[in-house]
């Protein structure tokens, strides 16, 4: 399982929105800059980021975005989710929270549906248990 430059590229623009936490709206463009995405391609992750809530948007010359909620209160996981939907690691698991998708015809005979059951959980897991805070910590320069 791969996860896409949605993913990746969604939690680098929350990772710089959350080393300027408390200073305002920050530009597209420079995160861009900073974050070496495309601008174009920016503007496309931060609406989902948006209309989840997660980021707000400001409008004029100061204009930008901001988080809405602190790095310790947003997790890796969190942003997975908006940016992909549910980690599944099979289709099986497609059904709400990812539990056995009861139109599988396999389920009463399936080998591997517990595997891929507990992979999932455990990839939640570490996923939800990282904060951009975290983040933040283990990417301070040194010296700091």
């Amino acid at each position: 399982m791969k996860l896409s430059t949605k993913s990746r590229y969604g939690i680098a623009t929350i990772y710089d929105l959350a080393m300027h936490y408390g200073q305002g709206p920050i530009s597209l463009k420079s995160i861009a800059q900073r974050q070496l995405i495309s601008e174009n391609y920016l503007e496309q992750l931060i609406g989902p980021l948006r209309k989840s809530g997660l980021v707000r948007s400001v409008r004029g010359p100061q204009g930008g975005y901001s988080l809405t909620k602190s790095p310790d209160k947003i997790s890796v996981g969190n942003i997975i989710e908006i940016m992909e939907g549910p980690i599944l690691p099979a289709d099986c698991l497609s059904g709400d929270n990812g539990d056995i998708n009861s139109s599988c015809t396999r389920i009463n005979i399936c080998v591997t549906r517990n595997i891929f059951s507990k992979l999932k959980d455990s990839m939640d897991a570490v996923l939800d248990s990282i904060t951009i805070a975290d983040l933040l910590e283990e990417n301070k320069p040194q010296g700091d």
